[in-house]
Protein backbone atom coordinates (compact mmCIF):
# COMPACT_ATOMS: atom_id res chain seq x y z
CA UNK A 1 0.00 0.00 0.00
CA UNK A 2 1.32 3.50 -0.52
CA UNK A 3 1.32 6.00 2.19
CA UNK A 4 1.38 9.85 2.06
CA UNK A 5 3.66 11.23 4.87
CA UNK A 6 2.83 14.23 6.26
CA UNK A 7 5.22 16.26 4.45
CA UNK A 8 3.65 15.35 1.53
CA UNK A 9 -0.02 16.09 2.81
CA UNK A 10 1.80 19.70 3.29
CA UNK A 11 3.18 19.69 -0.25
CA UNK A 12 -0.18 18.20 -1.68
CA UNK A 13 -2.10 21.17 0.33
CA UNK A 14 0.39 24.16 -0.68
CA UNK A 15 0.11 23.20 -4.44
CA UNK A 16 -3.97 22.90 -4.51
CA UNK A 17 -3.70 26.88 -4.90
CA UNK A 18 -3.55 27.81 -7.82
CA UNK A 19 -2.17 31.12 -6.98
CA UNK A 20 0.70 29.29 -5.11
CA UNK A 21 1.14 27.04 -8.34
CA UNK A 22 1.94 29.97 -10.34
CA UNK A 23 4.52 31.49 -7.68
CA UNK A 24 6.58 28.75 -8.12
CA UNK A 25 6.30 28.88 -12.37
CA UNK A 26 7.42 32.41 -11.51
CA UNK A 27 9.88 31.26 -8.92
CA UNK A 28 11.50 28.62 -11.48
CA UNK A 29 13.12 31.35 -13.07
CA UNK A 30 14.79 32.90 -10.47
CA UNK A 31 14.78 33.97 -7.04
CA UNK A 32 12.85 37.15 -6.10
CA UNK A 33 11.91 39.35 -3.32
CA UNK A 34 8.12 39.47 -1.83
CA UNK A 35 7.10 42.73 -3.43
CA UNK A 36 8.18 41.31 -7.19
CA UNK A 37 6.07 38.54 -6.50
CA UNK A 38 3.36 40.90 -5.36
CA UNK A 39 3.70 42.53 -9.12
CA UNK A 40 2.97 39.91 -10.91
CA UNK A 41 -0.40 38.81 -8.99
CA UNK A 42 -4.03 40.98 -8.88
CA UNK A 43 -3.95 40.42 -4.63
CA UNK A 44 -2.50 42.40 -2.02
CA UNK A 45 0.98 42.41 -1.06
CA UNK A 46 0.13 40.49 2.10
CA UNK A 47 -2.03 38.08 0.24
CA UNK A 48 1.25 36.97 -1.07
CA UNK A 49 3.16 36.78 1.81
CA UNK A 50 0.67 34.00 3.23
CA UNK A 51 0.98 32.35 0.08
CA UNK A 52 5.05 32.44 0.59
CA UNK A 53 4.43 31.25 4.08
CA UNK A 54 2.39 27.94 2.90
CA UNK A 55 4.83 27.36 0.71
CA UNK A 56 7.29 27.60 2.74
CA UNK A 57 6.05 25.46 5.65
CA UNK A 58 5.58 22.58 3.18
CA UNK A 59 9.22 22.80 2.26
CA UNK A 60 8.98 24.36 -1.62
CA UNK A 61 10.52 27.25 -1.08
CA UNK A 62 12.84 29.21 0.91
CA UNK A 63 13.58 32.25 2.08
CA UNK A 64 16.82 33.88 2.13
CA UNK A 65 17.19 37.79 4.27
CA UNK A 66 19.18 40.25 2.38
CA UNK A 67 18.75 43.36 4.15
CA UNK A 68 15.45 43.83 5.10
CA UNK A 69 14.51 41.99 1.63
CA UNK A 70 12.74 39.04 1.87
CA UNK A 71 13.86 36.83 -1.29
CA UNK A 72 12.42 33.31 -2.14
CA UNK A 73 13.75 30.22 -4.06
CA UNK A 74 11.99 27.07 -5.16
CA UNK A 75 13.43 24.33 -3.08
CA UNK A 76 12.61 21.03 -5.00
CA UNK A 77 13.27 18.23 -2.25
CA UNK A 78 9.56 18.01 -0.97
CA UNK A 79 8.75 17.62 -5.26
CA UNK A 80 10.66 15.11 -5.90
CA UNK A 81 8.73 12.90 -3.24
CA UNK A 82 5.12 14.12 -4.80
CA UNK A 83 6.44 12.99 -8.00
CA UNK A 84 7.92 9.30 -6.65
CA UNK A 85 4.42 8.95 -4.88
CA UNK A 86 2.74 10.10 -7.90
CA UNK A 87 4.62 7.58 -9.99
CA UNK A 88 3.28 4.27 -8.16
CA UNK A 89 -0.31 5.27 -10.03
CA UNK A 90 1.76 5.41 -13.28
CA UNK A 91 0.42 3.03 -15.80
CA UNK A 92 2.77 -0.29 -16.57
CA UNK A 93 3.56 -1.17 -19.84
CA UNK A 94 2.37 -5.27 -19.91
CA UNK A 95 3.06 -7.33 -22.63
CA UNK A 96 0.85 -7.74 -25.79
CA UNK A 97 -2.45 -9.89 -24.68
CA UNK A 98 -2.75 -12.65 -26.65
CA UNK A 99 -5.74 -12.65 -28.69
CA UNK A 100 -8.59 -14.64 -27.98
CA UNK A 101 -10.75 -16.69 -30.48
CA UNK A 102 -13.87 -14.73 -30.72
CA UNK A 103 -16.85 -16.87 -31.17
CA UNK A 104 -19.66 -16.55 -33.85
CA UNK A 105 -22.94 -15.44 -32.65
CA UNK A 106 -25.69 -17.70 -32.48
CA UNK A 107 -28.65 -16.51 -35.40
CA UNK A 108 -31.07 -14.95 -33.20
CA UNK A 109 -34.39 -17.11 -33.20
CA UNK A 110 -36.88 -16.07 -35.60
CA UNK A 111 -39.20 -13.28 -34.14
CA UNK A 112 -42.22 -14.31 -32.21
CA UNK A 113 -45.43 -13.46 -34.14
CA UNK A 114 -48.14 -12.23 -32.60
CA UNK A 115 -51.82 -12.54 -33.50
CA UNK A 116 -53.80 -9.70 -34.31
CA UNK A 117 -55.58 -7.77 -32.96
CA UNK A 118 -59.62 -8.54 -32.53
CA UNK A 119 -61.88 -6.86 -30.82
CA UNK A 120 -63.92 -8.33 -27.79
CA UNK A 121 -67.26 -8.59 -29.86
CA UNK A 122 -65.25 -10.42 -32.61
CA UNK A 123 -63.58 -12.51 -30.15
CA UNK A 124 -67.29 -13.68 -28.66
CA UNK A 125 -68.67 -14.41 -32.43
CA UNK A 126 -65.94 -17.26 -32.78
CA UNK A 127 -66.69 -19.06 -29.56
Amino acid sequence: MVTIRSNQNAAFRALADPTRRDILVLLEKGALSVGEIALEFPVSRPAISKHLRILEQAGLVSEVREGRRHVYQVDAGPLTEVYGWLDHFRPVKTAPVAKKKIRKAKPAAPPVRKAPPVAVEDGWKQW
